[in-house]
């Protein structure tokens, strides 16, 4: 499973909820009939019945959620959807999903902090990284990005410790 977003709220009274992505376009998630709600050690599969963009967010109703108790009951829901269903990626491009989470460390071997999340830009995408010296972020270019590592969950950067003071 891939995850590709979170439920963050319900929306009005009929069963909507509004969804946060984590795809590269806000619109990718769209793509599927059938999420899978949950988080990594169990997943339900709920059909979408309707979904749209909304501002900066997905609001979708599912089979199931009828009015709004249910739908903040879903709240915090993550929804994937299995890898086989994704496109095929180009080699050294990531799905966000599969940053999310790793560690980062720079090329002297200090620990900068987890991918928190990502940002698209425009320029280029961004890192966001929560670490001991709080949130940091980081240009996702290849002249600051040496390797990323998905089987041990690391990302290595070319990025001073320094930097962060």
């Amino acid at each position: 499973m891939v995850v590709m977003g979170r439920i963050v709220a319900a929306q009005g009274i009929q069963g909507w909820v509004k969804v946060q992505t984590f795809t590269e376009y806000l619109d990718s998630l769209l793509d599927y009939d059938v999420w899978y709600l949950g988080n990594e050690a169990a997943w339900q599969s709920t059909k979408v019945l309707e979904a749209k963009v909304h501002g900066k967010v997905i609001v979708a109703k599912l089979e199931g959620v009828p009015d709004r108790t249910a739908a903040e009951k879903l709240k915090g829901q993550l929804i994937a959807v299995p890898r086989a269903e994704l496109p095929e990626q180009d080699e050294d491009e990531y799905y966000w999903s599969d940053l999310i989470g790793m560690t980062v460390r720079n090329l002297q071997d200090e620990v900068l902090g987890t991918v928190e999340n990502l940002l698209e830009t425009g320029a280029n995408d961004v890192l966001v990284l929560q670490g001991a010296h709080g949130q940091l972020m980081l240009p996702f270019i290849e002249s600051v990005v040496q390797d990323v590592d998905l089987s041990n969950k690391m990302i290595r950067v070319d990025w001073q410790a320094d930097y962060l003071k």
